[in-house]
């Protein structure tokens, strides 16, 4: 199941209440440093130097627990108790280069900003650019709202203890949280709050897509339309109806302009190529899906298309997906709610239909994403970005924990827009939208984490071939 993306208070109950179970504190700080080291085996090799730097407190406690289960690693472990005199032993530890950094200097429990000693220690280790592994929460970020009290250690990877706290989501913590993972199976009782934002795990799609019938055909596994491509932006068609394919439905029908009808049905083999139809019901009677979007970035587009792409909104059965430029094509229309609609802006689309500049856009994303589903029907909206929100007007949000910097490159979106597309299109996926567009989200970050652990100047004709192929459960 997802994490409650919870606040510090929040957290502290849910402490005091494990506690109250008889599990101990020691316990659980031994699981955190079982996970901590796990993560640490997989950041470096047999032989690498490890430094730990630990605090006073609890997170101290759980970094200096990691070396009991890194046997096969050369671990040297910092205590940092007084900054005024530390800081010569913490600049000779940094000058060995070790492969690795794991910061426990402060946790949950700072609330105040940092004496200049203290910041002066903070900076010495960003000064010198290691690999940086924070225990639960970077030392100095404020874990509720996201900023830093004074200084802040800039971790590549954050791992944190139970499920995420909300200030870590915080577009002002990304420079310091880094990639964000969970450790979510310490010793704590269940997590006893829901909140609004929910975390996903990979475990979540343990089993999904389900097994296919022995008997199925291709007509069990519907057909999806995709009105895409124009005038130099032909590829992204192209990318989308391959992203679709991977999705596996049973038919992919690509309809586009003369001008670039050619490059298209060029490159691809067993999805059709039609050209663009006057009557919007040719685009889209008979099929299961429709996406419309990728691609459609030229200023001279047919007249008809603005009409058919409102039509098809407030009245298509089908699951129906609009992504990139056509979102501007909408105007708000309603539509039944027993119908899935579904929106894919990156924050500058965002910023476009609720006419805010992009920074208030990446600050306030719940409200963002919130104000967009409402403006049109209440429909799904996949807010795409480093952790990617997926969810509607009301009800919950998820977040999405895979993917990495590597994505931002063109036609990404044009992937993802057309694997949603193509589960969409399958009859058997249609009656859980909510997971399908997790499923889609977490796929399409997943396969490039797959991607860059192998190579580092992959392209997104390689995450073509990657996306829905990475485990569900690792």
């Amino acid at each position: 199941m997802p994490l409650a993306v919870i606040s510090v208070a929040q957290m502290r109950e849910w402490e005091a209440a494990t506690w109250a179970t008889g599990q101990t504190e020691a316990v659980v700080i031994r699981r955190v440093g079982q996970c901590l080291a796990s993560r640490a085996r997989q950041l470096t090799r047999e032989g690498d130097a490890i430094l730990i730097l630990a605090g006073k407190g609890h997170n101290g406690d759980d970094a200096r627990a990691a070396k009991e289960f890194l046997p096969d690693r050369h671990i040297k472990i910092l205590d940092l108790l007084q900054p005024e005199t530390d800081l010569p032993a913490l600049a000779a530890a940094l000058s060995e280069n070790p492969a690795l950094v794991i910061d426990g200097i402060f946790g949950l429990g700072l609330n105040r900003p940092l004496a200049e000693p203290w910041q002066k220690i903070i900076s010495a280790v960003n000064a010198a650019k290691l690999r940086v592994l924070s225990v639960d929460v970077p030392s100095g970020l404020n874990a509720d709202t996201g900023e830093i009290f004074g200084a802040g250690i800039e971790a590549a990877i954050t791992l944190t203890v139970g499920t995420p706290k909300i200030g870590m989501l915080a577009a002002t913590a990304w420079p310091f949280v880094g990639r964000l993972e969970v450790a979510d199976d310490v010793g704590l009782i269940p997590c006893p709050h829901q909140t609004e934002l929910n975390w996903t795990l990979p475990a979540d799609f343990q089993n999904f897509p389900p097994a296919r019938n022995v008997a199925a055909h291709k007509g069990s596994f519907g057909h999806v339309s995709i009105i895409a491509g124009s005038l130099g932006f032909h590829g992204a068609a192209v990318l989308a109806a391959r992203g679709a394919q991977r999705a596996q439905p049973g038919l992919v029908t690509v309809f586009t302009q003369q001008d670039v009808y050619y490059p298209i049905a060029a490159q691809l083999q067993s999805a059709m190529v039609n050209l663009w139809q006057t009557e919007s019901k040719k685009m889209s009677s008979g099929y299961d899906a429709l996406l419309v979007g990728p691609g459609l970035a030229a200023r001279e587009l047919p007249v008809e298309l603005r009409h058919a792409v409102r039509h098809w909104w407030r009245d298509a059965e089908q699951p129906f997906i609009v992504d990139a430029s056509a979102i501007d094509l909408l105007a708000g229309e309603p539509f039944l709610k027993k119908y899935t609609r579904v929106l894919t802006p990156h924050p500058g689309e965002a910023a476009r239909v609720l006419n805010w500049p992009v920074p208030k856009i990446q600050a306030e994303r719940v409200k963002a994403l919130r104000e967009i589903s409402k403006k049109f029907g209440g429909c799904w909206v996949v807010l795409k970005g480093h952790q990617t929100l997926i969810g509607r007007n009301e009800g919950k949000i998820f977040v999405n924990p895979s993917g990495n910097p590597h994505l931002a490159q063109g036609g990404s979106g044009d992937v993802l827009a057309g694997f949603i597309a193509g589960l969409l299109a399958q009859p058997a996926l249609q009656t859980d939208a909510e997971k399908v567009l997790r499923y889609a989200v977490w796929s399409h970050g997943a396969a490039a984490d797959e991607l860059q652990a192998v190579r580092a100047n992959w392209t997104i004709e390689d995450l073509v071939g990657q996306i829905g192929n990475a485990p569900a459960v690792i």
